[in-house]
């Protein structure tokens, strides 16, 4: 699945309407956000990965997506389940990706 870049509206509305939701919130200055894209989008990409949606969302620009994530620092990764938030935490690791969606 394409990772969706959204901004607050979209990722309300993406949270209500989807059960699994992924989100890494990024800056245009973060250097290791740009690292961390391309592993992201491979996963996202990934067969076993169909139902969950995966979003991108810029954290200085919409500060109501930041807030549902209690986003700290950046790249920052977080889980939605049902519209809730799970976990997350600042990292651009895939394997912190991965233990992550495993717990939706």
């Amino acid at each position: 699945m394409a990772v969706l870049n959204v901004n607050d509206s979209e990722f309300k509305d993406t949270l209500n309407t989807n059960e699994k939701v992924v989100v890494k919130y990024y800056a245009d200055w973060c250097g290791n956000c740009k690292l961390f894209a391309p592993k992201y989008k491979r996963v996202s990409n990934e067969d076993e990965n169909t139902g969950i949606v995966f979003l991108e969302v810029d954290a200085e620009k919409f500060p109501e997506a930041r807030k549902a994530g209690k986003v700290d620092n950046l790249p920052y990764l977080a889980v939605f389940k049902n519209g809730e938030f799970l976990d997350g935490s600042a990292s651009s690791k895939e394997d912190y990706l991965r233990s992550l969606m495993a717990k939706l």
